[in-house]
C-alpha cells in the first residue's frame, strides 16, 4: 500500500493563468492608481493588433507626468493615468508618432 501527501496550493496557483490569478496577462491599473492621478480615455483609431496597443502605450508613456497606459486595439481606447490632466496636443503628438488618429476624449 503506498500513500500520497497532497500539498496545499495557494490560491493564485490553483486559478487562472501564470500571468495573474485572473487569467489575464495585463494588470490591473485602476486598482493601483494614486490618490489624486488623472484618468483619461482617449479614442485612437487605426490600432489592429497588440503590436498596435504597444506602440501607442510606449509613445503616450514618454510625455512627462504619465504613469500608466492601457491601449485596447479592439475597441480603439487607451487609458491614461497621469500625476496632472495632460495638454491634448502632446498625446495627439504622440498618437501622431505611433502612427495612429487620436479621434478624440472619450465623455
Amino acid at each position: 500500500m503506498s500513500a500520497q501527501t497532497e500539498l496545499p496550493q495557494a490560491a493564485s496557483e490553483t486559478t487562472g493563468s501564470c500571468c495573474s490569478p485572473s487569467g489575464s496577462c495585463h494588470s490591473d491599473d485602476t486598482a493601483q492608481t494614486s490618490q489624486g492621478a488623472v484618468t483619461t480615455v482617449y479614442e485612437v483609431t487605426g490600432m489592429t493588433c497588440g503590436h498596435c496597443e504597444g506602440a501607442v502605450s510606449a509613445e503616450i508613456s514618454e510625455i512627462a507626468g504619465v504613469t500608466s497606459v492601457k491601449a485596447v486595439a479592439s475597441t480603439g481606447q487607451v487609458t491614461v493615468v497621469s500625476e496632472a490632466p495632460l495638454d491634448e496636443a502632446a498625446v495627439r503628438a504622440a498618437v501622431d508618432e505611433a502612427g495612429y488618429e487620436l479621434a478624440g476624449v472619450k465623455a
